[in-house]
């Protein structure tokens, strides 16, 4: 199972990153555990300065503005 954190305030954009995180995850069949990190000294600390950013087991694969849905597949796949 991969562990996803999408780091943000919890605006669309995020909202709309950690559905589409979902939908890809179910698309290629692969469990994900997908949490919403708000708290700001916590997405600070992955060095994130734009968001949404995306963590996937530990690794900033993505930060500001919405990720294009193959980008997130390959991120899931890897």
């Amino acid at each position: 199972m991969k562990d996803v954190k999408v780091l943000g305030s919890g605006c669309k954009r995020c909202v709309a990153t950690a559905e589409m995180i979902e939908s890809e995850a179910a698309r290629l069949g692969l469990a994900v555990h997908v949490e919403k990190v708000t708290d700001y000294a916590a997405i600070a600390g992955y060095g994130i300065a734009s968001t949404p950013g995306i963590v996937i087991d530990g690794k900033v694969v993505h930060a500001g503005g919405l990720p294009k849905a193959g980008d997130v597949a390959r991120w899931l796949s890897a």
